[in-house]
């Protein structure tokens, strides 16, 4: 027994060096990419902001059909008909992701859903195979100038609406030995800033649910997860959000997110921070005190950057 355990520890950190140079030489070639051709892809919030340019980008990537939900039938239209435009089969439901029993009646609806086209031909949306979690919404106020209802609104949505689509959906994914389980969360999970703490705390508790959740499907073959941490995104969800120096610093573009998130899936990546600078501020949270970070957030203006917060909630 103690042969055993020698063993493995002489051996760790060889493990280790050599994931660390497989992970290098990976990020150097070129990698082999998912085929989306045979996949069902269904994404929440995906009427609008980086959930419409997702399902574009998915489309524009060959994904076999698309599904939309969110809570504005308005927006899931105008959508579903650009996608068709771009010659790939797309459909939308009405689901509020915050709404446990709504997600598994609208999941059960995506199953079993039967499209008559116009030639009368008989089409079922199938089994989804790579779900992404987009949906969320921002208050951005303080703990004492925010609404009970709001914070509870924001935590339905956020962190619990993941829950359910995640049980919803993957159960006949590890069925298949084939799935993919996406979160579009924030680098605002691993740095929180004042004025958005309904969305930091349902960001970080998020973040948590997809660290256990990656962990959890190492031993399921076929079924992976991606995490992707954005910085600041210029959508109208966060209309008016300042820092100060946006020349240094401008916000990410929607259509860059969704590019690199739909990469991330295709190369089976399962953290992916925006932009690369982000890691700097991992590693200073990890080694800076306390008082030094407080001034780096005042510095940079992201102390009082939600004090122009006019986005969507």
């Amino acid at each position: 027994m103690i042969w055993k355990w020698l063993g493995a520890l002489l051996l760790f950190p060889v493990q280790m060096v050599y994931l660390v140079v497989k992970a290098a030489v990976c990020a150097v070639l070129p990698p082999k990419l998912r085929d989306l051709a045979g996949d069902n892809v269904l994404i929440t919030g995906g009427g609008r902001g980086i959930g419409r340019h997702l399902a574009r980008e998915f489309a524009k990537r060959g994904a076999r059909k698309i599904i939309l939900w969110g809570r504005t039938e308005k927006c899931l239209k105008e959508t579903t008909e650009e996608i068709r435009m771009m010659g790939t089969e797309c459909h939308y439901f009405i689901c509020d992701v915050g709404n446990r029993e709504e997600v598994y009646r609208q999941a059960k609806a995506v199953r079993e859903k039967v499209i008559v086209t116009s030639h009368l031909h008989f089409l079922q949306v199938g089994d989804i195979t790579i779900l992404v979690n987009n949906a969320a919404v921002v208050h951005g106020k303080s703990l004492m100038d925010s609404d009970d209802d709001a914070l509870l609104k924001s935590q339905h949505i956020n962190t619990l609406g993941q829950f359910w689509t995640t049980k919803a959906f993957l159960p006949r994914m590890l069925e298949l030995q084939n799935g993919h389980i996406v979160c579009l969360n924030s680098v605002l999970a691993l740095s929180a800033i004042p004025g958005a703490i309904d969305y930091c705390t349902s960001k970080a508790s998020s973040f948590a649910f997809m660290e256990s959740l990656t962990l959890g499907l190492l031993d399921c073959p076929g079924v992976n997860a991606t995490t992707v941490l954005p910085f600041h995104t210029s959508t109208e969800m966060f209309q008016g959000m300042r820092i100060r120096f946006p020349n240094l610093f401008p916000p990410l573009k929607p259509e860059t997110v969704a590019r690199r998130t739909v990469e991330a899936v295709q190369m089976n990546q399962a953290f992916l921070l925006l932009p690369w600078t982000m890691h700097v501020l991992v590693i200073l949270k990890s080694i800076l005190p306390q008082a030094a970070l407080e001034e780096i957030h005042k510095f940079s203006g992201s102390y009082t950057c939600m004090n122009t917060f006019k986005g969507r909630t």
